[in-house]
């Protein structure tokens, strides 16, 4: 038994009370045109720069335009040429100094700009270290609601994902924004 469902063996041993899971069959929003929603859900709400792919551009060609000054670029996303590779390099640390990071998003959700970011590569660090992140997202998995969103996700076989909003930001410092606090200071988002 691995030590994750040892603690939550204990916890649930330790549990006095229990409560019934609360009704879910309530009307969830859905959109006419999510992909709509999604794009101006993220360039407003969440802060997000947004890219959409032409026919005939290429993703070196959007990352270099969107970041020229960037001299590290990291990533394991096929059509990207990056100076590291989260899957190749040594430990985490390695990716320290990225400026740019480029992963691949799974499902989105239109209702507040969230990408699903399945650990795709050995060291899911890119995600964080990285000071500003490029999420590339496929138009056809853009959905309405997080209730659909969490029915589309496929767990990776690393056992970690997240959800990505726009760039890091927080009000908790002398209650002035601060962006990049515990991310990245600029998430662009590519939509193909």
């Amino acid at each position: 038994m691995s030590s994750r469902n040892k603690i939550l063996n204990r916890l649930r041993g330790n549990v006095r009370e229990t409560y019934d899971m609360p009704d879910l069959s309530f009307q969830k929003t859905v959109y006419d045109d999510p992909v709509a929603v999604f794009k101006e859900t993220a360039t407003t709400t969440a802060g997000a720069n947004l890219i959409e792919m032409k026919e005939g551009d290429s993703l070196d060609d959007l990352i270099r335009q969107a970041y020229p000054d960037a001299k590290v670029i990291s990533s394991n996303v096929e059509g990207v040429t990056a100076d590291r590779n989260p899957d190749t390099v040594a430990s985490a640390q390695d990716l320290d100094g990225t400026d740019v990071g480029v992963i691949l998003g799974g499902v989105a959700c239109a209702e507040n700009a969230c990408v699903w970011i399945p650990q795709t590569m050995k060291e899911k660090a890119v995600c964080f270290i990285s000071e500003y992140l490029v999420i590339i997202v496929d138009k056809t998995n853009i959905v309405s609601n997080m209730h659909e969103a969490y029915q589309r996700i496929e767990m990776p076989e690393a056992g970690f994902g997240t959800f990505i909003s726009g760039p890091s930001k927080t009000a908790d410092i002398e209650q002035a924004l601060v962006y990049g606090a515990q991310a990245a200071r600029g998430v662009t988002i590519i939509l193909r």
